[in-house]
């Protein structure tokens, strides 16, 4: 279960503690920048030892977890959890206008709404308009 030459792979890392749904997106998150291992863009095969800050960009949430067991084999959630000591910050509160935006509603067959129309529904939804 845990590596036994003292280092395994971000990517490996990530995906077996269920910081990334699979180790393919794992390796995507890596090469998009997204995996920062002590403050530096990691590569997928970059060796991770105890210890080490990891950062995973997940949406709009930075996930920052401490390394405290190595493994490179996926493990159940209930043991993923020992693997690392997590120092994320909480998670931003949603929106709510965005939950309950009004909806612009138009009678169906009127056609293209006109400059003006669309103005008052840029206006509505939110957009600047130009």
């Amino acid at each position: 279960m845990s590596a036994e030459e003292g280092s395994v792979r971000v990517d490996a890392w990530v995906w077996s503690v269920r910081l990334a749904k699979t180790r393919s997106v794992a390796a995507g998150l890596c090469r998009a920048g997204h995996v920062r291992v002590n403050g530096e863009r990691a590569k997928p095969a970059q060796a991770l030892k105890v210890g080490d800050e990891v950062r995973v960009r997940q949406e709009d949430w930075d996930r920052v977890v401490v390394v405290t067991k190595l493994l490179s084999k996926r493990v159940g959630a209930s043991v993923a959890v020992d693997c690392y000591v997590d120092n994320s910050p909480p998670r931003p509160a949603s929106d709510p206008f965005h939950l309950n935006a009004p909806v612009a509603v138009r009678e169906r067959g009127a056609g293209r709404p006109t400059k003006r129309e669309r103005r008052d529904l840029d206006q509505l939804s939110g957009r600047r308009g130009r």
